[in-house]
């Protein structure tokens, strides 16, 4: 609080002087009601593929976001190149969309469904190793490698992938 009023002092004398003199009052405004929020998560449907690559879809499995998992990024080390997608290029399950580059090796990303993709993640470009800090965040500063339209075969193909449980299991056994 001290450094507040020093700030109000410097620029507004006459602001400090209002202050002082203003009483503090209690608002009597209180909620209407008190609403419990739910305590599940409201994200996207996330599955994983044998390659270590995940896709979220939205509810409607209409569009996603694709990246590398947690696990791959632990495995390739310190990631120094990635190579992006092009922007509306459509590819079937299992085809090359990219590579990432570390120092340990390198590895193709693949594409987990049939999908078209619309969009990069350009921030990878200039920082490679976010896929290290974050390789599972489909946010603005996250890792994921690219953004997808998806139809009806996209779908099904995501039917066949393994969720978070399946894949934990899956890479336990890869150790």
């Amino acid at each position: 609080m001290a450094s507040v009023m020093r700030c109000l002092r410097a620029t507004r004398p006459s602001m400090l002087s209002r202050l002082a003199q203003t009483p503090c009052r209690r608002s009597n405004w209180q909620p209407a009601s008190l609403r419990a929020f739910s305590a599940s998560p409201i994200r996207d449907i996330r599955k994983y593929t044998k390659d270590h690559e995940w896709i979220d879809l939205n509810a409607d499995k209409t569009s996603g976001v694709i990246g590398i998992s947690e696990y791959a990024a632990e495995e390739l080390g310190d990631v120094v190149y990635v190579e992006l997608p092009e922007e509306g290029k459509e590819v079937s399950a299992g085809d090359a969309i990219g590579a990432v580059e570390s120092v340990k090796s390198a590895a193709d990303i693949n594409a987990p469904i049939a999908c078209k993709v619309v969009g990069v993640n350009i921030v990878l470009e200039e920082k490679p190793g976010t896929i290290n800090q974050v390789p599972e965040d489909d946010s603005h500063g996250g890792g994921w490698i690219a953004k997808v339209e998806v139809g009806e075969k996209g779908a099904e193909d995501f039917a066949a992938l393994m969720d978070l449980e399946e894949y934990k299991t899956f890479t336990g056994s890869e150790h």
